[in-house]
């Protein structure tokens, strides 16, 4: 089961390299990841959607997202699960 955490961050300098280590530090793999300039507000925020996986059945995206809200500069996160199709 995969998961998109759509997030909103400021542009400020390591805002992405602590984005990225919480979440590996907190056992999800990164599958996937696109970044984009927010265009509501210009040059000082971009849009990151991240597809990311639990290492084990117990990680919960609902506690990844809380955690990922609390680091600063993050203005707005959003989750969705998509199940697989595989069984």
């Amino acid at each position: 089961m995969s998961d998109t955490i759509h997030i909103q961050i400021d542009r400020a300098d390591g805002s992405l390299q602590r984005l990225i280590g919480l979440v590996e530090r907190r056992g999800f793999h990164i599958d996937g990841m696109s970044m984009a300039p927010d265009s509501e507000i210009e040059g000082a925020m971009r849009r990151i959607a991240l597809t990311v996986r639990g290492r084990d059945a117990a990680r919960s995206i609902d506690t990844l997202g809380r955690q990922i809200d609390r680091l600063i500069g993050v203005a707005r996160i959003q989750a969705h699960t998509f199940q697989s199709e595989a069984a």
